[in-house]
């Protein structure tokens, strides 16, 4: 049996968004990857395994332009829809998602909603000093950890970012013990939820304030964060919790500013999805907004909480959901959840995808990186060309928005023009 190895094969699992894998291919299987971590390792070993009907209703197998047909018809009889998920898509199909969102007067809202949505309001207000991945690896004298277990959730950030090496130093801060914390040189145990305290004390000893009450291994953190060449702070999930996360994050931008009065430092946010950072992108420069965007109106509207899916499905203001990708559906609260099995929802899926609700619609769509081309951003803001490895007999996400953006259209350019605002080129 032929085996194929395809190199240099990026990995779409985190927002590492490794880019050096070997895949080997035989029999129309993925039978090895090298130097996928144990997050990545079992979803490439699991491509071509599992195969769905490409779409179903209720349950039951359908022709893909019956389901199509049965998708329009929800979305063209709902009033508040909502499409969420794109952190497993890519720049393709999170431009379908929006062009679909504008036509029928959606909102369309990211998993950064149960994520780094207090980081992106923190740095609308206060800004932030960015640099790549490269540049801390071959830069950085201090990496700071805030809030996040990299060994555990992004396996291989430290080897392929951050590697040990002399004259490299890595302090984990968190409020406890992670994997993170004991494999660094150094480790501050926070009281939880003391975090804003914690970065309005090192903002103070940095600008020379004296701070008797201040611990001294935070003082010794603001020595050290003075005295590197090149410094880089990583935040993640310890730090975006709570009604005021973003008063958090705001903290930790503004410290790394004033920081940058004495050295070079900068502060980078873990992101969890493979495109989450490829999501903010693509609705920034087609909206103007990175999340939470309302086009009821006809044209983009954003505003965090009242646009947030979350929170509108906890408040029952969605009548139907096209989901794209759905994993973090069940990070949303109970309301939310229940709110979901009462109303219609389109789900566009992956193979071996189970939702938090039951979809009226179904379709099984290909995987980015695995069966389709694509281009998706890593953590920083890079763009990352995908590869394929294996044929499939599914459509991507973006061709099934695609078709439904094509059907929707040709009825509004008929006679029966519905709720939606007026697209270009309509009778309406």
């Amino acid at each position: 049996m032929k085996k194929t190895l395809f190199q240099n094969v990026p990995c779409t699992v985190c927002g590492c968004v490794c880019d050096d894998l070997s895949i080997t291919v035989e029999g129309g299987r993925i039978t090895s990857a090298e130097g996928a971590c144990d997050l990545a390792r079992p979803r490439f070993l699991e491509q071509n395994a599992y195969f769905p009907p490409v779409a179903e209703i209720r349950g039951e197998s359908v022709p893909l332009d019956e389901a199509i047909t049965a998708a329009v018809a929800i979305l063209r009889q709902a009033k508040s829809p909502l499409i969420y998920g794109l952190s497993r898509s890519t720049t393709e199909g999170q431009r379908a998602a929006v062009a679909l969102a504008e036509l029928v007067g959606a909102t369309i809202d990211t998993t950064a909603a149960t994520g780094h949505a207090p980081s992106l309001m923190a740095l609308q207000q206060v800004g932030e000093s960015t640099c790549s991945l490269g540049e801390v690896k071959s830069r950085a004298d201090l990496v700071i950890y805030w809030g996040c277990d990299p060994l555990t959730t992004h396996p291989r950030h430290v080897e392929r970012y951050a590697p040990p090496r002399p004259g490299r130093t890595i302090v984990a801060v968190d409020v406890r013990e992670t994997a993170t914390s004991k494999a660094a040189n150094s480790a501050i145990r926070l009281k939880p939820e003391s975090d804003w305290e914690a970065l309005w004390t090192l903002r103070a000893l940095v600008k020379g304030v004296p701070m008797p009450e201040a611990s001294p291994e935070l003082a010794a953190l603001a020595n050290q964060m003075k005295l590197a060449k090149f410094g880089v702070v990583f935040f993640g999930g310890g730090l975006i919790k709570g009604a005021l996360a973003n008063k958090n994050v705001e903290a930790l931008l503004q410290l790394v500013t004033d920081l940058n009065d004495h050295t070079r430092f900068y502060a980078r946010r873990m992101r969890r999805f493979g495109d989450i950072a490829g999501a903010d992108s693509v609705l920034t420069w087609q909206t103007g907004y990175p999340f939470g965007v309302n086009f009821s109106k006809g044209y983009p509207r954003f505003n965090p909480g009242e646009f947030s899916a979350p929170a509108m499905l906890a408040r029952r203001e969605v009548d139907a959901c096209l989901f794209v990708g759905s994993e973090t559906s069940a990070e949303f609260p109970p309301e939310a959840i229940e709110h979901l099995k009462s109303i219609p929802v389109i789900a566009l899926e992956a193979p071996n995808t189970v939702t938090m609700a039951p979809p009226a619609v179904r379709f099984t769509t290909a995987v980015y990186g695995v069966h389709r081309p694509g281009t998706a951003y890593r953590m920083d803001e890079i763009p990352i060309p995908l590869q394929v490895l294996l044929p499939t007999h599914y459509p991507s996400d973006g061709e099934v928005m695609e078709r439904l953006h094509s059907a929707i259209l040709a009825e509004l350019s008929g006679d029966n023009c519905g709720t939606f605002p007026n697209p270009k080129g309509s009778k309406c």
